[in-house]
């Protein structure tokens, strides 16, 4: 290959997709054994290359030269090789990490800075926070000094930047560190990517503090690795903002979520045929899993049993990507539910009059009365949950349509 990215395990990579709307270029995702980074690196049948977990340090004794920063930091992520054939490492994810912090707002100076992992990226953070004049800088460390068992004696930080893979993609329900017990935090860095939001970004939003997730971060240090690997400053086909903001339009799901019977399926299916993503409806799900209807499963074994389920198909859905997914009407009535739906989600409250809503089918309204107490139990939720609210008080295609605009009117809530 000519350019691409190395690393242990990369199905889940995103490089491609940025390098290849940053230039004509080809890039190949290449995932190698340990035992076999050295025969790559020797062979040289490449012109330059990215380098991620967890063969940043792996690679620096193959490079002829170190770039000032990575040696500083200790960490390579690009290598380039010149007319001679000489390796020569650099570090792009502190332009990266620069980048993403001052997109988000977020600035270091005269501020106690939280930095959660003290490898190769926890100690980009350290270097950008440091060259950012930092007034104070914390490494958290699973054994350090300051751990995960003590950080807590740290809570008056300013800036909390997450440089470990807890929360990442296929892990997504773990968080490293309580942020409400950070009474001080005025900014949180999160430098993974997949989930668009991770169970600590979640927290930062609720909290109302200013975040960012790591696509920026990748977007802007691909940009700079493509400079390194022509020689020159690139004109790029597409800007970092345009291709973060594709991205996660491509990437989030659509999630519908709304009383029973308001046509979030038929308004899904619409959405999901106009955008080219995948359509999924949870109880459609769970009928097909248990090769029984939703009426028979309550029937059969009750409500508590039917939530578990739905919570088990949320739990997996929520984790994909590219999807437009509609769900029970009683989705809600778990709060792992929406962190699970919001990771990757925008969330639309699909409302509708009560006296419209269709009925059969539905355990849970067998009667106005059951209607009307189910609205009043689950409105406030739909309220607290959801990114947008539309009326569907017209037809599904129009729905559809409203649905759409409020998505791309409001992609980055």
């Amino acid at each position: 290959m000519d350019y691409g990215l190395i690393g242990e395990r990369l199905s889940h990579s995103y490089s491609k997709q940025i390098h290849e709307q940053l230039g004509d270029y080809s890039y190949q995702i290449m995932s190698l054994a340990p035992g076999e980074v050295q025969d790559f690196l020797l062979k040289r049948q490449f012109k330059g290359i990215n380098v991620t977990i967890p063969y940043k340090k792996t690679v620096i004794p193959f490079c002829d030269t170190v770039s000032p920063v990575a040696e500083r930091i200790g960490s390579v992520n690009t290598i380039t090789v010149d007319d001679k054939g000489k390796l020569h490492g650099d570090n792009t994810d502190y332009y990266g990490f620069s980048y993403m912090a001052e997109k988000a707002g977020i600035s270091f100076k005269n501020k106690k800075v939280l930095v959660l992992g003290s490898g190769g990226t926890g100690r980009t953070v350290e270097a950008v926070a440091d060259d950012c004049d930092a007034a104070e800088i914390i490494i958290v460390s699973r054994t350090g000094k300051v751990n995960y068992d003590n950080v807590y004696e740290e809570s008056d930080a300013d800036i909390i930047v997450n440089a470990t893979p807890v929360g990442m993609y296929p892990e997504t329900g773990e968080i490293p560190i309580d942020l409400s017990r950070f009474p001080k935090c005025s900014g949180l860095l999160d430098v993974t990517y997949n989930p668009l939001f991770s169970r600590l970004l979640l927290e930062a939003k609720r909290l109302e503090i200013p975040y960012s997730n790591g696509l920026t971060m990748l977007a802007a240090q691909a940009k700079r690795s493509a400079d390194l690997f022509f020689g020159e400053e690139i004109v790029p086909k597409k800007s970092i903002d345009e291709i973060v903001k594709e991205l996660t339009e491509r990437f989030t799901n659509i999630v519908l979520i709304g009383m029973p019977g308001s046509g979030k399926t038929t308004v899904g299916k619409l959405i999901a045929e106009k955008t080219n993503k995948m359509f999924a409806d949870t109880d459609a799900v769970i009928e097909e899993q248990e090769r029984l209807s939703i009426p028979k499963i309550f029937e059969c074994f009750g409500e508590a049993y039917f939530r578990n389920l739905e919570a088990a198909v949320i739990a997996k859905l929520g984790k994909e990507k590219g999807q437009v997914i509609a769900t029970g009407g009683g989705a809600v009535l778990r709060h792992e539910n929406y962190l699970n739906l919001k990771q990757n989600g925008f969330i639309i409250f699909i409302e509708r009059e009560l006296h419209c809503l269709a009925s059969q089918g539905r355990p849970l309204s067998a009667s106005r009365e059951a209607v009307e107490e189910l609205y009043k139990d689950r409105l406030p939720l739909y309220l607290e949950y959801c990114d947008a609210e539309i009326s569907s008080d017209k037809t599904a295609q129009i729905t559809a349509q409203k649905a759409l605009e409020v998505f791309n009117e409001n992609i980055n809530c």
